[in-house]
């Protein structure tokens, strides 16, 4: 098991007239090598809940373990668990800081003691990783472009070689083909490095191609836990809290309403095409 959160509470303004659940009773299991979409309306608890994966935030009740540990006990070393839970920001501006993209890479693993030859092979191998290339490591990161920010940013959480990386919103305001580029590099990490990928999105076509189990959560409560068929079964629940399925997932349904024989459970273009096809060549095979 990789992280568990047990009876997660938290609250803001706690003890005054305004407090409020921001979490409210959130338990869930991750374990090694699975890669999670977590989903919600804007002001749902996302981003308060990935905070507290990695010990930036703690519970105002609740537990957090990590490979069984809990994080919030005396002398846990939270500076380690960083390391091993690596977490990208929705605006890379909150991470970068040094003079030039390859300084910047090489904070993480620095601050990890590593011996210079050491740092600069991690540093290069993530800048590789991300495919930023090497005629952009001596910049400064705030020259770049939005979709390469996003890159230097990953890339430092990288350079640590955490277990587990959680991305919140790593596409957010690109370009589609940049928005795919970084997308099929997160799930290249998943697949070749095993690496356990929590990514928070709000496109549910991404989370649809990507995950393989949603968590989906609506003003501060977890209330689906399933893999992605599963949760967009429930699309009219979604759209009650203000989310939806995957646009394919609407056209199979009217699809079906007009006697086309689709599986309900469609959930990606894909597996659109490759049904409608299949239909198509049953259909040639009869004339």
């Amino acid at each position: 098991m990789s992280i568990k959160a047990d009876h997660i509470n938290y609250l803001y303004g706690e003890g005054t007239a305004f407090e409020q659940y921001a979490l409210k009773d959130v338990s869930f299991e991750i374990e090694d090598g699975q890669f999670i979409g977590l989903i919600g309306h804007t002001g749902s608890g996302k981003s308060t809940l990935i905070q507290h994966l990695n010990g930036l935030m703690r519970a105002s009740s609740g537990k957090i373990y990590y490979n069984g540990e809990d994080i919030d006990q005396e002398g846990y070393d939270r500076k380690a668990l960083r390391s091993r839970v690596g977490l990208v920001f929705q605006y890379p501006e909150h991470q970068l800081f040094e003079v030039d993209v390859f300084s910047d890479v090489c904070f993480g693993p620095k601050n990890q003691g590593l011996s210079q030859e050491e740092i600069q092979q991690r540093a290069k191998e993530a800048l590789m990783q991300v495919g930023l290339k090497e005629q952009f490591w001596g910049q400064s990161p705030f020259e770049l472009s939005g979709g390469q920010k996003r890159r230097v940013a990953i890339a430092g959480v990288l350079a640590m070689r955490p277990e587990v990386l959680i991305l919140d919103e790593p596409t957010a305001g690109l370009d589609p083909r940049g928005r795919d580029e970084i997308l099929d590099e997160i799930s290249k990490l998943h697949t070749e490095k095993k690496m356990t990928i929590v990514l928070v999105s709000h496109s549910m076509e991404d989370i649809a191609r990507y995950a393989d189990r949603i968590l989906v959560m609506s003003h501060g409560e977890k209330v689906f836990d399933a893999p992605p068929k599963e949760v967009f079964r429930h699309y009219k629940e979604l759209e009650q809290i203000g989310l939806a399925a995957p646009q394919i997932t609407y056209v199979v349904q009217r699809l079906r309403e007009q006697g086309i024989s689709l599986d309900g459970d469609i959930t990606t273009v894909k597996e659109a095409t490759t049904a409608i096809l299949g239909l198509l060549g049953k259909a040639g095979s009869r004339v």
